[in-house]
C-alpha cells in the first residue's frame, strides 16, 4: 500500500450536531447495517442518554463507515421508514453507537418501537423535568409524584411552537430555552473510517466489540452481498433453502457450508478471507445454481446412501465436495463415478477427515472430485481401517462423533424395522441430537450389562446401538436381558428374523442373542458391520499399509449437536 493510500486509510474525528445526524438518517444517509444487533435500550436507558446530553456530559464517540458499497441495513426503525440512499451516494455505515444513535433517534422523533409481538414502547413517552436540579434526573419517563404542568415532553420541548412554551408558567421559560439550546447544540464526537473494504470495516467492528458476540463470516457476506434491484437477500435467500430442506429433515445444513461451497465454485478456496473477497455480483449469479446443487446433493444423501436426516451425516461439510460435484455433474453419476462417490464418503467419514482445517482440506477434496468427475481414482493420504476388531476398539458411542455417525448412517441405510411388528422406525432429526436419543437403544441394556459386571466402555459401543422407535425403547425393552424382551417380539412379530437383519443382526442364536452371551454379540455384529463397509471402499495400498490407523484423527467433536 503506497503513502497516499495509507494516507486515505486513515480514520478521521469530526462532530456534527443532533439536527445534523437526524436530517441525515432521515434522508437514508446514515444507516445500521444488518449485521449490528437488534435496538435493545428500554426507553429508561435512552431517556439517561439525553439526560447525559442535556447536562454537557460525553456520551462516547459514533464510529462511520463511509462508503460507497450498499450493504443490507436495518429498513425501519419503529414506525419509521428509512429511506434507501441514492445510487452512488456516499452512505455512513455506523460501526460503534448503534444503541445510542437509535436511543436519539427514537427519543427525538418519539417513535414506538415494538419489542415482542404484542409489545410496543413509547419513545414519545419521555420528559423533562423543569423543577428537576442539576444533581438529579432531569430527562424521566415515569410521571408519578410529579407535577405535570412543571414537565414537558422531549418531542414538544424540540419541536413544539411558540403557543405551546408559552403555555408553561414564565418561570419554567429560561430553563425550556437552556435545555432546547443545550441539545441542538451539542457536539456529537464522531470517528469516519473511509476507503477501506468492508473485510476491513468488519474487523474494525468486531474489535470495537470485543465484550460481545463476534460476528460470523455469514453475517458479513449478509450485508455485502446485499443488492436492492436484483431483490437479492442472502439471510432471506439461506431461509429459503433452509425452508426447502425441512420437509425432507435436512434444514440443520449450517450457512457456513454453503457460502464455502460457493467460494470453492467460483475461485477454488474457502477460507475466510476468501470468501470476503468474493464478487458480489459472481456471487449472486452464482447462487440459484450453487443451491441447486446442494439439494441435488441432498437428494443423493437420502436416495442412494438412505441417509434419511441431516443429523445422522458425519459432517454437514460432506455437502461441499458432493455439492461441488453435482454443481459440475448435473446428471446422476454412472457406474463408475458412482462407486468412486461412496469410496470417497466413507473415507472422509471413517477416517475423522473434516475433525479440523476444514477449509485446506476441502481445496484438496474438491480436486479429488474433480479426478472423480474425469472417472480417475483420487489418491488418499489418510487410512481407515474397517476390521471388526478396530470396530470394537474404537467404537464408544456418541452422537456427535463421525466415525460412529457413520456406523449410524450403515444402520439407517437398511432401513430398520420396528422389533414388535416390521413396521418402519421413524428417524427424525429432533431425536437425534444426543447419545441418549429417543431413536438409540442398546440392544443388550446398559442397566442388564451393568448387574453382570461388563464394564462401561464395553457396554456403550456403537456396535450395542439399534434404531428404534421411542415406544418400544422407554416401556417394552427397558433393562430385560435380550432373550427375555426377544422372545415377547418373536411373538408379536411373525417376521422376527427378517426384522433383525434390518438391525445387521443377521441371525438371533449365532449372534448370542438367546443365550444373552454379549461377547459373541458384539464379535459377530463387528464381523458383519465389517463387510457392509467392505462393500463400500475400494481398498487401497494407504490402508494396507497401516491396518492399525490412529485414533486420534477419529477424536473430533465429542460434544453433542445444539
Amino acid at each position: 500500500m503506497d503513502q497516499a493510500s495509507l494516507t486515505l486509510a486513515l480514520p478521521v474525528p469530526t462532530h456534527s450536531r443532533y439536527t445534523t445526524l437526524l436530517s441525515d438518517i432521515e434522508k437514508g444517509e446514515i444507516k445500521i447495517p444488518q449485521f449490528q444487533r437488534d435496538f435493545v435500550w428500554s426507553i429508561q436507558k435512552s431517556a439517561a442518554l439525553i439526560d447525559s446530553v442535556i447536562k454537557a456530559y460525553p456520551i462516547g464517540t459514533f464510529i462511520f463507515w463511509d462508503t460507497k458499497e450498499r450493504l443490507r441495513s436495518v429498513r425501519d426503525l419503529g414506525n419509521f421508514r428509512l429511506p434507501e440512499p441514492k445510487d452512488g451516494d456516499v452512505v455512513s455505515f455506523v460501526l460503534d453507537g448503534q444503541q445510542r444513535l437509535t436511543s436519539l433517534f427514537a427519543v427525538l422523533k418519539g417513535l414506538k418501537i415494538e419489542r415482542d409481538p404484542g409489545s410496543v414502547e413509547d419513545f414519545s413517552e419521555v420528559y423533562v423535568d423543569l423543577k428537576a436540579t442539576s444533581d438529579e434526573q432531569i430527562v424521566i419517563t415515569d410521571l408519578a409524584d410529579k407535577d405535570r404542568s412543571s414537565c414537558i415532553k422531549l418531542s414538544d420541548l424540540l419541536q413544539g411552537g411558540l403557543k405551546k412554551l408559552s403555555a408553561y408558567p414564565e418561570l419554567f421559560h429560561p430553563k425550556l430555552d437552556e435545555y432546547r439550546e443545550r441539545i441542538q447544540s451539542y457536539d456529537f464526537s464522531i470517528i469516519r473510517v473511509r476507503d477501506v473494504p468492508i473485510e476491513v470495516a468488519t474487523e474494525i467492528f468486531t474489535r470495537i466489540n470485543v465484550g460481545g458476540k463476534p460476528l460470523s463470516l455469514f453475517e458479513i457476506m449478509v450485508a455485502k452481498t446485499y443488492d436492492e434491484k436484483r431483490r437479492f437477500d442472502l439471510s432471506e435467500a439461506f431461509d429459503e433453502l433452509v425452508s426447502s430442506l425441512t420437509p425432507v429433515d435436512y434444514e440443520t445444513i449450517s450457512d457456513a457450508t454453503i457460502l464455502q461451497l460457493i467460494a470453492l465454485i467460483l475461485i477454488g478456496d474457502c477460507k475466510k478471507q476468501a470468501i470476503l473477497k468474493l464478487g458480489k455480483k459472481e456471487f449472486i449469479d452464482l447462487w440459484p445454481k450453487a443451491i441447486d446443487a446442494a439439494e441435488r446433493a441432498v437428494e443423493y444423501f437420502r436416495s442412494t446412501y438412505r441417509i434419511p436426516v441431516s443429523q445422522l451425516l458425519p459432517y454437514n461439510t460432506l455437502l461441499v465436495p458432493f455439492g461441488y460435484y453435482f454443481f459440475h455433474h448435473p446428471d446422476k453419476p454412472d457406474a463408475t463415478q458412482r462407486a468412486l462417490l461412496e469410496d470417497f464418503f466413507w473415507r472422509c467419514s471413517l477416517g475423522g477427515r473434516y475433525s479440523s482445517a476444514v477449509e485446506s482440506k476441502l481445496v484438496q477434496d474438491v480436486k479429488r472430485i474433480d479426478s472423480i468427475l474425469h472417472d480417475q481414482s483420487p489418491e488418499y493420504d489418510w487410512p481407515i481401517n474397517p476390521s471388526p476388531d478396530f470396530l470394537i476398539a474404537n467404537g464408544w458411542f456418541n452422537a456427535g462423533r463421525s466415525f460412529v455417525k457413520a456406523i449410524l448412517c450403515l444402520y439407517a441405510y437398511h432401513e430398520p424395522k420396528s422389533f414388535n411388528d416390521n413396521g418402519k422406525v421413524n428417524i427424525q432429526n429432533n431425536w437425534l441430537k444426543q447419545s441418549n436419543s429417543k431413536n438409540y437403544h442398546h440392544f443388550f441394556p446398559r442397566a442388564y450389562l451393568s448387574k453382570e459386571g461388563v464394564d462401561e466402555a464395553s457396554i456403550n459401543n456403537v456396535l450395542n446401538i439399534t434404531i428404534v422407535d421411542d415406544y418400544l425403547n422407554k416401556r417394552k425393552i427397558r433393562a430385560r436381558p435380550p432373550s427375555d424382551y426377544m422372545r415377547e417380539f418373536e411373538r408379536e412379530n411373525a417376521t422376527l428374523a427378517a426384522t433383525m437383519k434390518t438391525h445387521l443382526i443377521n441371525d438371533l442364536d449365532a449372534f448370542g442373542v438367546w443365550s444373552d452371551d454379549y461377547s459373541e454379540f458384539i464379535r459377530r455384529r463387528a464381523e458383519f458391520v465389517s463387510g457392509e463397509l467392505m462393500k463400500r471402499i475400494i481398498p487401497r495400498e494407504v490402508d494396507r499399509q497401516n491396518q492399525t490407523a490412529r485414533t486420534d484423527d477419529l477424536e473430533e467433536d465429542m460434544s453433542t449437536f445444539e
